[in-house]
């Protein structure tokens, strides 16, 4: 297996990930751009893009900001508004799977930033037909969210006529390098879909087999091309303009707006997705058994690169959260109305069999040694300067709330 003398992605990556003749991947080289490109400029660029956007009459908002209770979104919202003056129109797909601080934090987006905000509830009853199709399909229990999360927005842009979209980082960009930051990569269906939705559409879900009906996936269609041409929708990504340090950007808000943060079971990151009980719990522990890696080893990348811990402490890190076993399975196998032998059943169709394979016990296990693998790889030559040694995230105190705790909130208060 090949990793990255650098960070610690492997080729296996699923985003067809590259290395060079050094053996330094993609995701590293353009990780280096963040050092040398001039942000100011880079700046001023966006800002002449958003002034062909703003609706000078008020009679309707400037930009639409997908957000939810977890992840960049106070960042976004707050450049967006305060730093760069646009009056955005919040919006937010309801994932089911959502935690008390991730209610209390999206309530407190709102009225932190004094924005409107539309958020789309799908009847829970379809959203568990259509994750058991696509669980049974691909293996995938969050490919509900990912697909809401990056539709419902378009369809707010072509039903209230706003033709620009802000998203925070790209992901093809900020991790695995498939683009430089100067190509100022925009939203498109063909990434949507290829990346984001494992090359499903939501059409591709209809099935008597599974009980999924056409009606059933109306809230998770694109729009059609000649609906997107004729409001004009664009989608940018602030990452191309601004140097995304999600660490210090989360701080930042934790400072000035008291972005509440979380343990998580998974990973050593307490401020992103802890609105959702899955992502870096059960959704993450299904990607360790498809693909070999967790959402720690991506967190521990992030930060090597960004020169906030060193590779021994990344492995150090991943060793420790990388195989645990997720906390709240119980509670997604009862949402979802299966058992626990035919989960891991479904979830042994999808392995990738170059990483997993059967042992003389016929139970699963990785090829290597991955721990050991990503010691022997390093080599000092391309190791980052200044790297700072890690300091743990912030936990932030747990704020009253009304909502139910350790239990899927569907429609909470927010109490704030």
């Amino acid at each position: 297996m090949k990793i990255c003398k650098r960070c610690l992605y492997s080729e296996f990556h699923p985003l067809n990930i590259t290395f060079d003749n050094a053996g330094v991947c993609s995701g590293c080289r353009i990780h280096e751009e963040k050092d040398i490109i001039d942000w100011n400029e880079r700046k001023k660029i966006l800002e002449n893009i958003l002034k062909k956007y703003k609706n000078k009459s008020k009679s309707n908002y400037d930009c639409i900001i997908p957000v939810s209770g977890g992840k960049d979104s106070y960042f976004i919202v707050h450049t967006v508004k305060n730093v760069l003056k646009m009056n955005p129109l919040l919006v937010s797909y309801n994932k089911h799977y959502n935690t008390d601080v991730g209610i209390r934090n999206l309530s407190n987006l709102k009225i932190k930033f004094d924005c409107d905000l539309i958020n789309l509830t799908v009847s829970p009853e379809v959203v568990k037909r259509i994750t058991r199709s696509t669980f049974r399909k691909f293996g995938s229990i969050y490919w509900h969210c990912i697909a809401g999360q990056t539709v419902f927005p378009v369809q707010i842009a072509v039903k209230f006529k706003i033709p620009l979209i802000i998203w925070g980082a790209h992901q093809g960009v900020d991790q695995v390098g498939m683009y430089s930051h100067l190509n100022e990569v925009e939203m498109t269906r063909k990434y949507r879909k290829e990346h984001d939705l494992m090359n499903h559409e939501a059409e591709d879900l209809v099935d008597e087999f599974d009980g999924v009906t056409y009606d059933d996936i109306k809230h998770f269609k694109y729009p059609h091309d000649k609906e997107i041409e004729m409001v004009g929708i664009k989608g940018i990504y602030l990452n191309n303009y601004i140097r995304w340090d999600s660490r210090s950007q989360h701080e930042l808000m934790i400072k000035k707006y008291g972005y509440e943060t979380s343990y998580q079971n998974r990973t050593f990151d307490n401020y992103n997705d802890i609105d959702c009980f899955n992502y870096s719990d059960v959704h993450d522990y299904i990607k360790l058994l498809k693909h070999g890696y967790g959402k720690v080893l991506d967190h521990a990348v992030r930060e090597i690169r960004l020169r906030k811990m060193t590779r021994n402490e990344g492995i150090k890190l991943v060793k420790k959260y990388m195989f645990k076993k997720p906390v709240n399975l119980n509670l997604f196998l009862d949402w979802l109305g299966i058992s626990e032998n035919s989960f891991y059943y479904i979830i042994n169709q999808h392995r990738n069999k170059l990483i997993w394979e059967r042992n003389d016990n016929w139970d699963w296990v990785i090829k290597w040694d991955l721990i050991e693998l990503y010691k022997r790889s390093g080599d000092k030559k391309f190791e980052l300067n200044d790297i700072k040694n890690y300091k743990p995230f912030i936990l932030t105190k747990t704020k009253k709330s009304t909502d139910k705790k350790q239990n899927y909130i569907l429609i909470g208060r927010g109490y704030n």
